[in-house]
């Protein structure tokens, strides 16, 4: 059943985007991401609503109860799931580049298509036939899985133990995250063999550098005198040749293009800081461009705003989880381990790739640098992907919480019940990069391997240790809200027990 509404979701949201191509340009990438990440997410969406269908059936329930109950449950969580998603991708729609908006719009319409389709078809194929479907089960499914259920108590009795050693391993990944360097990589991480590779070299022989594949071009405007230009850009340290031939080809309507070699590649610091010493050098209206000042520009311009996005992004997410979870700690906990988490990824990512622990995996030599737009494209998928999890298990564990009043027997519960799905759930994503890691381009295999790293490591080391470790150290503290929103909250007039601050 998930995977066939699935097939309906992936091809719906082919569909939203043939669609989109009549009003704008869209990149190439959104086919990969909606087919791989479309995938995975409904499947998750798909499994949250089986799961807690067929455990409604086994206490007792009729298949269409158990569609309500789990509709009310499960599929509130499907829903604030899937707009955490989009908030994150929401952000690159205001992006000032026009192919990361393009696949801020796919990214979207993943998410909001998935919702939908879980919404609206699931439920009506596990009422009609959902009963007939089940019949031939392997096994009945357990109130609670026991596996998790032992995990959430070890991870509640070594509560403190358990968070240090897991704030340790984030953290240092994090930290290792502070050397990434934005850039295109370096030519020693392209391809060995091929025509494409004996055309490199030739340039290489002929110029005598690695420069000459990232060339620096400088517009002379009309008035401007190229040959003096030529003189004063050929004495910039850093600079191995500066060609202004004075022929037609480089003469248009009274401007000039000049071409300059530079000693290092664009994509290191030295060919970063040679294109800086031209720009300064040149006289005002002279124009300094190329692939390396492009992807400097980028970099500016993108990462500039960078904070302010975060901060928008992050208190959109409050909002938003403030009113599903009936708490302010859990909200502001959620958002500071999603931060750790990316934080984390980027330094595993500048491992793998930049530095090369791991790259020989794919055959491919130590990058130097990861290029520009992939950590952006990173946080605004897994930031919503990661939420993902966290709603699953903190939805659940309020559910326990509100109808037990304990803390940490809401843990044990909550843990048992989703552990298992947030485990297949995190697989099926994680499988779903892999495969899009085997694509041919360079700079797709590092944004697959980064997703993939992301999910691995947020789904095990922060959702299935330092969440449930956190949670028993916060204790009741968890399920504070104040006390001029107790009236609106659901849980307060239904009895059912609140935090210790709102009781205060």
């Amino acid at each position: 059943v998930p995977l066939l509404v699935s097939g309906v979701s992936s091809v719906t949201s082919f569909l939203v985007v043939r669609l989109l191509t009549e009003v704008t340009l869209v990149s190439g990438i959104v086919q990969f991401v909606v087919a791989l990440i479309g995938l995975g997410v409904a499947i998750d969406y798909s499994l949250l609503l089986v799961t807690r269908w067929r455990e409604e059936l086994v206490d007792g329930r009729s298949s269409a109860e158990a569609v309500v109950t789990a509709m009310a449950t499960a599929g509130r969580s499907v829903l604030v799931s899937g707009v955490s998603v989009a908030i994150g991708l929401i952000a690159m729609v205001f992006l000032p580049v026009p192919f990361l908006r393009s696949i801020g719009y796919g990214g979207i319409i993943i998410p909001a298509v998935s919702v939908a389709a879980v919404l609206t078809l699931l439920p009506i194929i596990l009422a009609m036939l959902g009963p007939g479907l089940d019949r031939h089960r392997l096994r009945r499914p357990a109130s609670t899985g026991r596996l998790w259920t032992g995990w959430a108590t070890r991870m509640i009795a070594w509560r403190w133990p358990v968070t240090i050693v897991c704030r340790g391993l984030l953290g240092a990944l994090a930290f290792v995250a502070f050397g990434l360097r934005l850039g295109a990589p370096e030519s020693s991480s392209l391809a060995q063999s091929g025509p494409a590779y004996s055309g490199r070299v030739a340039v290489e022989r002929v110029a005598g550098t690695t420069g000459a594949l990232t060339p620096v071009e400088i517009h002379v405007p009309v008035g401007g005198d190229p040959g003096a230009v030529a003189r004063l850009v050929a004495s910039v340290p850093g600079v191995s040749l500066v060609l202004a031939p004075p022929d037609a080809a480089w003469r248009h309507g009274g401007t000039a293009v000049i071409d300059v070699i530079p000693a290092d590649e664009g994509g290191t610091t030295a060919g970063q800081r040679t294109v800086e010493r031209i720009r300064t050098a040149v006289p005002p209206g002279v124009r300094v461009g190329g692939a390396t000042a492009q992807s400097m520009d980028f970099v500016e311009s993108v990462y500039g705003g960078f904070p302010f996005m975060l901060g928008l992004v992050a208190m959109v997410t409050f909002v938003v989880l403030v009113r599903a979870l009936r708490s302010v700690i859990l909200p502001v906990k959620a958002i500071l381990l999603n931060l750790l988490s990316l934080a984390a990824t980027l330094g595993a990512m500048v491992l793998v790739w930049q530095l090369g622990y791991g790259s020989w995996l794919w055959g491919i030599a130590p990058t130097g640098a990861v290029t520009e737009f992939v950590p952006v494209m990173i946080f605004a998928f897994l930031y919503g992907l990661s939420m993902d999890y966290e709603v699953f298990i903190l939805a659940r564990v309020r559910e326990e919480y509100d109808r037990t009043g304990s803390t940490d027997a809401a843990i044990v519960a909550g843990m048992g019940r989703t552990g298992r799905l947030v485990t297949s759930a995190a697989l099926i994503l994680f499988l779903a990069f892999a495969s899009l890691a085997s694509a041919p381009n360079t700079e797709l295999k590092v944004f697959a391997t980064g997703l993939g790293l992301g999910i691995l490591l947020d789904a095990t080391v922060v959702r299935g240790a330092l969440v449930p470790a956190l949670l028993a150290i916060q204790g009741r503290w968890n399920w504070w809200l104040p006390r001029r929103y107790l009236r609106g909250d659901p849980g307060h007039r239904a009895g059912a027990p609140t935090g210790a601050g709102a009781v205060r």
